[in-house]
């Protein structure tokens, strides 16, 4: 009698056993999953930050356009398109174009979705997403921005990157 109720305990410890290993699997296979999400977000903003600081030091090297008018600044009216331009070979305001095409098109290259955008802007971030917004709120003593954004899972419209220009007014 007592050898017949006993039978079956050890397959049920066996089923638990192979229950928390298929749980603890699982929790693997999640975090891994995450990990490489993550990873691959980090090499996004690495990107990123590369372009953006680009694009703001060509801005800051450029002082005849950035200490200009800027209604007659191209880095904040260009249409992005520009021929091929070296510093020798063409005027300020020539090369402040190319620079803006030039890291649209790096942009759109490396990042998915990538968007850059220089304005003059002090607004403030989204209450609901924390993000700022890709309109410029342009006003007295507003600082130089480059912005630049990108398709995620978490933003599907707003730049993920603003980065301070430090020169100009």
């Amino acid at each position: 009698m007592h050898r017949a109720g006993r039978s079956g305990f050890a397959l049920v410890e066996a089923l638990v056993a192979l229950l928390v290993v298929a749980l603890g699997a699982a929790g693997a296979g999640l975090l891994h999953v995450r990990a490489l999400r993550t990873a691959r977000e980090a090499a996004y903003l690495s990107t990123a930050v590369q372009v953006a600081t680009t694009l703001a030091a060509r801005m800051a090297a450029n002082r005849v356009v950035l200490d200009g008018a800027d209604g007659a600044n191209p880095y904040l009216h260009a249409d992005g398109s520009a021929g091929r331009c070296y510093a020798a070979a063409c005027t300020p305001a020539e090369l402040a174009a190319f620079d803006l095409a030039e890291a649209r098109l790096e942009a759109a290259a490396r990042l998915p979705g990538g968007r850059i955008l220089a304005c003059r802007d002090l607004a403030s971030p989204d209450p609901v997403t924390g993000l700022p917004p890709w309109s410029c709120a342009d006003g007295p003593g507003a600082p130089l921005v480059v912005k630049l954004g990108w398709r995620t899972s978490r933003a599907a419209n707003a730049p993920l990157l603003v980065l301070p220009v430090g020169a100009g007014r």
